[in-house]
């Protein structure tokens, strides 16, 4: 079985749903060992409907 492992934080901007939440960076289809600590983010209480990394700085958008 092959399984397809994206790269941490390869992209500075991500587009999330409600089916990925709870959401963390790094997300679990990302590799862990080049990364940083997993953190939880409250993307679904802020009102912008974003919220970004305090590790790396990437941007996660919630689309619905």
């Amino acid at each position: 079985m092959s399984q397809t492992t994206a790269s941490a934080n390869a992209e500075k901007r991500y587009t999330v749903s409600r089916a990925d939440l709870p959401l963390s960076c790094p997300t679990p289809e990302m590799a862990l060992w080049n990364s940083h600590p997993r953190v939880y983010l409250p993307i679904d209480k802020e009102a912008n409907g974003q919220c970004a990394c305090p590790y790396c700085g990437a941007v996660f958008v919630l689309a619905d």
